[in-house]
């Protein structure tokens, strides 16, 4: 179990689960009864239900790793998995204005957030905080936005190979134009930066209120791991 510092992400990992195994128990039932709820309500028990071991990976994964995963990082992935597949998937909320802006600037977040765990683990982390927060959070910044762009070129792909319409630029079967057809892509672009930069941000201004703080966006190792001499 984790420690008392660590509560807060388990609490939105309880959440995050119960609300997704009363999603699976509660619509599965109407589902189970030939009277769903929502189209294809099979599709999106088994999304939801994946949701479940993905909110948990992480916990397996500190398990054989030996070392505890940054607090901040696992409480933007939470948010993160109850925005997409819980209210975006299983609750339909992707009909809401802008919803799928949200999730990409939430993930924006998460991202960043990691980029603080990866450079701690290529240099001496606390004398880092001290000595170059902003190097720091520069790179937070850089590797949030990065994987949002190498995220659109994958949209980008698939369109181009199976016509998914991933970065909309179809509306009621016809083909957009000009603006309005790159209104999707530059929209999910200004979410990541904005998300990055925040994340960055908040890095930022711990590590220059108290750098020993730092743990709290960094990776921890436990005492024998594969992560010790890191």
């Amino acid at each position: 179990m984790r420690k008392i510092e660590h509560k807060v992400s388990i609490w939105f990992y309880i959440v995050t689960v119960l609300s997704m195994a009363w999603y699976v128990g509660y619509y599965g039932w109407f589902y189970s009864q030939e009277k769903p709820k929502f189209h294809d309500q099979k599709l999106l028990l088994m999304e939801v239900g994946a949701g479940i071991l993905i909110a948990t990976l992480p916990f397996v994964m500190e398990k054989l790793g030996g070392f505890y995963f940054p607090e901040v990082e696992l409480v933007f992935f939470y948010i993160f998995l109850y925005l997409s597949i819980f209210l975006g998937s299983g609750m339909q909320f992707y009909s809401v204005p802008y919803w799928d802006k949200y999730e990409h600037l939430f993930s924006a977040v998460m991202l960043a957030g990691l980029g603080f765990g990866i450079f701690n683990v290529l240099g001496a982390g606390r004398q880092k905080a001290r000595t170059e927060p902003l190097l720091m959070s520069f790179f937070a910044f850089t590797f949030g936005t990065t994987l949002g762009v190498f995220w659109e070129f994958y949209e980008f792909t698939m369109d181009g190979l199976a016509n998914l319409n991933l970065q909309r630029y179809m509306e009621a079967g016809h083909m957009l134009v000009g603006r309005a057809a790159l209104m999707d892509t530059m929209g999910d672009l200004i979410a990541d930066v904005s998300g990055s930069l925040l994340m960055a941000l908040i890095g930022y201004i711990i590590m220059k209120i108290d750098p020993s703080k730092i743990s709290a966006l960094v990776f921890k190792s436990k005492k024998i791991s594969i992560f010790s001499n890191l």
